[in-house]
């Protein structure tokens, strides 16, 4: 099978996973609203134009022309406004914001019948409104430990043994990599304590070394101290002085930054392990950090993704789009000829991170959010019950129509966003290599 259709392959697989991810998202909100007796009148993956559709009971059940998001539809979102009747349209002339928040509120109840009144979203208890609304990133989150747990557990991936591969001749800096060593280059530390491949690393400076991980960061934080190492080299077990010298390399916790850091001059062997349970959490749980830093960052690696658009250097660690990640699911199938595991590993986890930023994204608390409409029920909460310990009326359900101004101009970030990633993504993609 060629390089290109392989490629074809990779894409076609990443846009079916990220259908299907949202399609999952909008069922972790309709399951629960209906248990709790919401009405709900459509879920939707997509938008656009209606390519199928079928009905089932009182919901409609379809796809979408254009696979970027999805949608289910639970009747009354929006509360009537105060004293007002459920069916009573009403026209106000008293600003823009205001008269946003009637228009959706006339659009919201056009359809509504007497006999919808009491499966109205807006009328669920506070947590139960956390519930359907948590639901849909909390489908995320699952779908990213399972995808996480499969490529993990399941597939298993390459990872550096303490076993030598080979010796460096030369110590130089990161920023020199990839040039032949010359005889003005110092000999690297292992060179001249005659490691070789094969050797098994035991211990440095009387510390026990039990994975390659540990070993890169005693040897970066010993510098250019005289230390120990034991090894095994034929199943017998040697012990050299050593002296790491000290290079540039980049920060293990920061790469983009440059240190001074000891270094020995030695690679390790690579064997395919496969993870534990606790594996699989750890790593979601060091994704959920890096994701939570990338949204926090977002508004201003989106300048730097606007220059890249009039021709400025693009940042790889910077954000993409669908046409992006679709483009590197196409190149990760094909890069440095991975076997079909491999290709299947590679896939699931580009979806399992996906799933994850699409979980914590969508918690923001600002409407259109979920996370938004999680807010409005917990101020719902800490509201009725302040009003309950001093005694005094129940102050009524959060009225989210007011902040509908806010979601509307979120939303066209949101659009303008999505528009320049789709143009930067085809004029200055990111690519692997």
């Amino acid at each position: 099978m060629n390089n290109a259709l392989i490629y074809a392959l990779g894409v076609l697989f990443f846009v079916v996973g990220i259908a299907v991810s949202i399609g999952l998202h909008e069922l972790g909100h309709m399951y629960p609203a209906k248990k709790f007796g919401v009405k709900v009148t459509q879920f939707f993956v997509g938008f656009g134009n209606t390519i199928w559709s079928t009905k089932r009971g009182e919901t409609e059940y379809g796809l979408k022309s254009i696979p970027l998001g999805g949608y289910v539809k639970l009747v009354g979102m929006l509360p009537p406004a105060k004293d007002q009747d459920p069916h009573e349209v009403r026209d106000t002339n008293t600003g823009l914001f205001t008269q946003l928040a009637t228009d959706a509120r006339n659009a919201e109840y056009d359809t509504i019948t007497d006999e919808d009144l009491p499966r109205l979203f807006y009328r669920l208890p506070w947590w139960k409104k956390v519930i359907v609304m948590a639901g849909g990133p909390m489908m995320n989150v699952v779908i990213a430990v399972v995808l996480f747990g499969i490529v993990i557990m399941g597939f298993g991936a390459l990872q550096p043994t303490l076993t030598v591969q080979a010796v460096s001749d030369c110590a130089i800096s990161d920023a020199e990599q990839g040039r032949a060593c010359t005889a003005a280059d110092p000999e690297t530390p292992a060179s001249i304590a005659k490691l070789q491949p094969g050797d098994v690393i035991t211990s440095f400076g009387g510390q026990q070394i039990t994975s390659w991980d540990q070993l890169t960061r005693v040897i970066r934080d010993n510098g250019s101290d005289t230390a120990e190492l034991t090894y095994t080299r034929d199943g017998r077990a040697e012990q050299v002085t050593i002296r790491p010298t000290v290079i540039a390399r980049a920060d293990l916790d920061d790469p983009s930054e440059t240190v001074e850091v000891g270094f020995l001059g030695v690679q390790p062997t690579t064997e395919n392990q496969r993870g534990t349970p606790f594996d699989v959490l750890s790593t979601v749980g060091t994704y959920g950090q890096d994701t939570a830093s990338a949204i926090v960052h977002l508004p201003v690696r989106m300048i730097d993704v606007t220059k890249a658009a009039f021709g400025a250097e693009r940042d790889p660690a910077g954000p993409i789009g669908v046409v992006g990640a679709s483009r590197i699911s196409g190149e990760l199938v094909t890069y440095d000829d991975p076997t079909w595991a491999e290709r299947g590993s590679r896939v699931l986890a580009l979806l399992a991170g996906l799933n994850l930023f699409l979980a914590m994204f969508n918690l923001i608390p600002l409407l259109p959010f979920d996370g938004g409409h999680i807010a409005g029920a917990l101020w719902e909460a800490l509201r009725r019950g302040w009003a309950t310990l001093r005694g005094r009326p129940d102050p009524g359900f959060v009225d989210v129509a007011k902040g509908l101004p806010v979601a509307y101009g979120v939303g066209m970030v949101l659009i303008l966003m999505s528009v320049i990633l789709v143009y930067v993504d085809i004029v200055n993609p990111v690519r692997l290599s």
